[in-house]
């Protein structure tokens, strides 16, 4: 598709304007198109100069994070003075302080856990303790499959009675 665009004054002075889609952004893209004719390489050139720039910024923030890391894993510290020490200790400390919590949540929500898995053993124990003696009785011995070596029943039946 084509952009068209006519303008006309008149000898009155009248502007007179036609255009299929924007008189403006017709303009706006010949202009446009003008600049990048007279001086082909000015985008390339500004993108270059960009994108330099920005690897330049980004190869800056690596250098610090990594000079941060071996900083508070005790390395370089040659170059630090008191007071960047005193923060850097300060930092750590907080991050110590962090993992504890974390640590503990994990430990909290584990033991939390486990306190659940033994109630519900122990209602099933008081469930199996409740059934009458005639429908189970306590083995003396385990008896073992095996092939797998695993227990085969924890609790027999009594055999059926024949009267």
């Amino acid at each position: 598709m084509s952009d068209v665009a006519l303008i006309v004054f008149s000898n009155r002075g009248r502007l007179y304007e036609y255009a299929n889609n924007s008189v403006k952004a017709t303009i706006d893209r010949y202009k446009k198109d003008c600049v990048d004719s007279l001086n082909p390489g000015s985008v390339s050139v500004a993108n270059t100069q960009f994108y330099e720039q920005e690897s330049t910024k980004l190869r800056r923030q690596i250098r610090d994070i990594l000079n941060t890391n071996r900083q508070i894993l005790g390395e370089d510290l040659g170059t630090l003075k008191f007071k960047e020490l005193k923060n850097l200790e300060t930092k750590v400390e907080k991050a110590i302080g962090r993992i504890h919590s974390k640590k503990n949540e994990l430990l909290f929500a584990e033991i939390e856990f486990m306190q659940k898995r033994i109630a519900e053993t122990e209602r099933a124990q008081q469930q199996l303790n409740m059934m009458p003696a005639s429908e189970y009785r306590p083995m003396t011995s385990q008896t073992y499959d095996v092939q797998n070596f695993l227990p085969v029943n924890i609790m027999e039946p009594y055999p059926q009675q024949l009267s």
